[in-house]
């Protein structure tokens, strides 16, 4: 459900979504494509890698990728994220994911 609430604002900003459904296939569809701005990932994810792991794979392989990183949990102080990554918070305020996405990338 919140993954299709994340499509429907990268939809509503102008920007074509791109699913995966764990970190596996997220990397299996980077490998595929050359077109990938930015990535969106939850910290929690099935799978066995979580999404700060995602994020540093993602960052290692291809530094060009802006990433975001959302979570429920707010009580992180520890977060280690790649560089120019950010954190959102749950629950996602579309106008402000769709700001940061813009700043990041542009506009679409």
């Amino acid at each position: 459900m919140l993954r299709m609430l994340a499509v429907d604002m990268v939809t509503d900003a102008g920007y074509t979504p791109v699913e995966a459904l764990d970190a596996a296939e997220a990397f299996v569809i980077l490998e595929s494509r050359t077109d990938i701005a930015l990535m969106c990932t939850d910290i929690q994810m099935p799978g066995k890698i979580d999404g700060v792991g995602l994020a540093h794979m993602v960052h290692e392989r291809w530094p060009k990728i802006k990433i975001i990183v959302v979570s429920g949990q707010l009580d992180l102080p520890h977060l280690d994220l790649p560089p120019r990554s950010r954190f959102i918070g749950k629950p996602l305020n579309a106008d402000e994911v769709i700001a940061e996405m813009r700043d990041m990338i542009g506009y679409a």
